[in-house]
């Protein structure tokens, strides 16, 4: 997920309007337009503006957020197990949700 598709859902959360974001930043809305469909990049004086519009950190303009990947690469062992799923999840909060779950599924699995 690029820095335009953050700037799209960062927008879409907080309910403002193209052209409403690029008055805060003092632009044509054409410019912050390119910026979301990645056709021109942003100048670095507007990322720590832009957090502040969408009140979140610099990073999470760059980071996908709520992303998560699963990968299912089997393979045979000697023993003949099979699996391994590989889990590339980026969103903190679904982080924590994710261990937290998987914490207790460990634990029921123990009893």
């Amino acid at each position: 997920m690029g820095v335009g598709t953050n700037l799209k859902r960062l927008r879409s959360k907080t309910k403002l309007s193209q052209q409403e974001i690029a008055d805060m930043l003092g632009l044509d809305r054409n410019t912050y337009t390119n910026w979301e469909n990645e056709t021109t990049d942003i100048k670095s004086q507007y990322i720590p503006k832009l957090a502040e519009i969408f009140k979140v950190q610099i990073q999470d303009l760059f980071d996908s957020e709520g992303k998560v990947e699963i990968s299912n690469n089997t393979f045979d062992n000697k023993d003949n197990s099979v699996g391994l799923i590989i889990f590339n999840i980026s969103d903190k909060e679904v982080i924590n949700n994710f261990n937290s779950k998987l914490e207790e599924l460990i634990k029921a699995l123990r009893k």
